[in-house]
């Protein structure tokens, strides 16, 4: 059966992000025509719930935070704002508005919610910026230089250990991981930022993060990032795409060095316009891919470690 739809979003231009809640039962979408949708979804049928304004330019990225803290949704765009939404009683409001960015911010991304209400960006000034909210309800913020250019894209990483769900099966816990954070950048480089310990934020004395490595590979802007879950992987991976037609995917192994991390293409050849998203399941082992030219390619690893596509987005019986 075919379980494909078309959402009519009444957005009056380009849009440029459209998420789904953690239940799938919601979907906000952003526009250059300055607003979010909201829209109540319930298989192939959706409903318009609200559309919110509080950006004064284009808005880039929109992304959902845990349900146990609430019905929370962020955005972030061209104004250089960061704005938090929540949904109480069917009714939607701006709760804070968070600073620190002087240019556009172009991406944003809830920490696992074992470390907390956590919310990373990344902005065209260089910069990426850490929001937490506190117990008390107020926000601490953070910034420090990412990429030297500008940072197009932010991800972070599991927070359970690799391996650990097979390794202590039977255990009613599974190994908890550090803070970790994937971005890339205008400089075409993918980077890896850590914290001192699983339990809290590292800062330094000047309140940067400790950057872990660099990975180097891509011949021009990195467009996105997307750090792979975790469950049944053995170790981390990374995906990232570019202006340069290519996508990698990195890998790196508990038993190897921090900063030794393998790239790998996941395809000999590129593709046939720029790579804007990347984007892996539930699961990590399959990989969406949004290209230049309208495809939207689904791919997966193949036992001898290559890739294969199996398919497009939107494809069924």
């Amino acid at each position: 059966m075919d379980t494909k739809a078309e959402i009519a979003t009444q957005h009056e231009d380009i849009i440029h992000d459209a998420q789904l809640d953690y239940y799938g039962r919601k979907l906000a979408t952003c526009s250059s025509d300055r607003t979010i949708k909201v829209f109540d979804v319930d298989g192939t049928t959706h409903k318009l719930v609200d559309t919110l304004k509080g950006h004064d330019g284009p808005v880039w990225q929109v992304s959902w935070a845990h349900p146990k803290f609430g019905t929370l949704l962020a955005s972030c765009g061209y104004d250089g704002r960061v704005v938090v939404w929540k949904e109480t009683a069917g009714q939607w409001q701006k709760v804070r508005e968070l600073s620190g960015h002087s240019a556009s911010v172009n991406s944003i991304a809830w920490c696992p919610h074992e470390f907390g209400l956590s919310l990373a960006a990344g902005s065209s000034d260089g910069k990426i910026s850490i929001h937490t909210c506190k117990d008390d309800g107020q926000w601490d913020s953070v910034s420090f230089p990412g990429h030297s250019i500008g940072v197009t894209a932010v991800s972070w990483a599991p927070s359970t250990v690799p391996g650990s769900l097979i390794q202590m099966a039977g255990s009613t816990a599974a190994g908890v991981a550090g803070k970790r954070l994937a971005s890339g950048g205008c400089d075409n480089n993918v980077k890896i930022w850590s914290g001192v310990n699983a339990t809290s934020f590292h800062r330094e004395e000047n309140g940067q993060w400790k950057e872990e490595c660099i990975l180097q590979g891509h011949q021009d802007w990195v467009r996105d990032v997307a750090w792979a879950p975790s469950i049944g992987l053995p170790g981390h991976r990374i995906a990232s795409c570019s202006q340069d037609k290519t996508v990698l995917i990195w890998s790196h192994s508990p038993t190897q060095p921090p900063t030794e991390w393998v790239s790998t293409p996941l395809r000999s050849t590129p593709f046939g316009d720029v790579v804007w998203r990347v984007s892996w399941s539930a699961a990590g082992n399959v990989l969406a891919v949004a290209s230049g030219d309208n495809r939207v390619s689904l791919w997966k690893e193949g036992v001898d470690g290559s890739w294969e596509e199996i398919g497009e987005a939107g494809e069924g019986q």
